[in-house]
């Protein structure tokens, strides 16, 4: 039998109260637990920190760092975050790290199967497992490489999320799309795996927008990372066909056009883009021609992991 690695927690959460008691539950509950699980408050002011206290009141492996309130809410925020939380960690002989949302919920072996994936590949870097969302949604990894590893959860091996610096400070998001970029360019692989399935509580990209201007914001962090256009111009024909039909994809669009017309700043290097947009032209050719990418085993329904709930 494999012998997983021992790994640690950082939450960033900020005014979470709603859903982080949730995600607390199905963190104890896992049978695979962390060495230390650091949530990091930044700035809540909504009673996440009396939840949490609560909780680590119990479990002495739960630790509540508080950060200083922040009147702007950015992306950068949530690096920062990490960062500070990894500091509590520090010393503990942790192989593996992940950065988990405070707003999910999976089934108690969750933690246990992405491990035990690290153990079985030296290789991988990055590994986590679709998510669907409150509206139902599950990526169709038709469309979508399993080399992307979504943010709700990543969990890194430790000597890969070193090697790359830890998260980039971007406040124009897609830090988890740089970290995983960032870590192939650097010869790891990442990889999500389908056997498990988490449930975001709400909605991708809506705690502070309507779903409309979270695709609109999405377009725009498309252009702070780079996409290629041709590949944008596909992901907007794609995202047209989901409701509310041809607005989904013109307010992805539309934030894309909106950031290259503003030449927003990039917190990226020119060969990370150059990189990336290989990679996007090889999965664009990849669908055009009919060759597949490895095979995804089925993901469970919804209600498989309702129980953590």
């Amino acid at each position: 039998m494999l012998k997983l690695p021992a790994y640690v927690l950082v939450t960033p959460a900020r005014n979470e109260a709603r859903f982080i008691e949730s995600t607390i539950q199905a963190v104890v509950a896992q049978t695979a637990i962390p060495l230390k699980w650091v949530i990091v408050s930044d700035g809540s002011t909504d009673g996440t920190d009396e939840i949490v206290q609560r909780y680590a009141a119990v479990h002495p492996w739960i630790e509540l760092l508080r950060m200083p309130e922040r009147t702007e809410r950015n992306f950068a925020g949530k690096a920062h975050a990490v960062n500070a939380g990894l500091q509590k960690a520090a010393g503990l002989p942790y192989e593996a790290v992940a950065n988990l949302d405070a707003d999910i919920t999976f089934e108690q072996d969750y933690f246990a199967y992405l491990l035990e994936k690290l153990a079985e590949d030296p290789e991988l870097g990055v590994v986590g497992t679709p998510n669907s969302d409150a509206s139902g949604e599950v990526y169709d990894f038709r469309f979508v490489s399993l080399e992307e590893v979504q943010g709700t959860c990543q969990l890194f091996r430790r000597a890969c999320f070193e090697a790359i610096g830890g998260y980039v400070p971007s406040k124009g998001g897609n830090i988890d799309t740089i970290a995983c970029v960032a870590a192939r360019m650097k010869g790891w692989k990442t990889r999500t795996f389908t056997g498990k399935l988490s449930l975001h509580h709400r909605v991708m990209g809506t705690a502070q927008a309507s779903p409309l201007k979270a695709r609109f914001n999405e377009g725009r962090r498309d252009y702070i990372i780079g996409n290629h256009p041709v590949w944008q111009l596909f992901r907007v024909a794609y995202q047209s066909t989901k409701r509310p039909f041809l607005a989904r994809g013109f307010a992805l669009g539309a934030g894309f056009l909106w950031a290259a017309l503003r030449r927003v700043e990039r917190p990226v290097s020119s060969e990370f883009i150059a990189f990336r947009r290989r990679e996007e032209m090889q999965r664009l050719a990849r669908f055009l021609t009919g060759r597949k990418q490895p095979a995804a085993t089925p993901a469970p329904s919804r209600a498989a992991t309702s129980e953590s709930r």
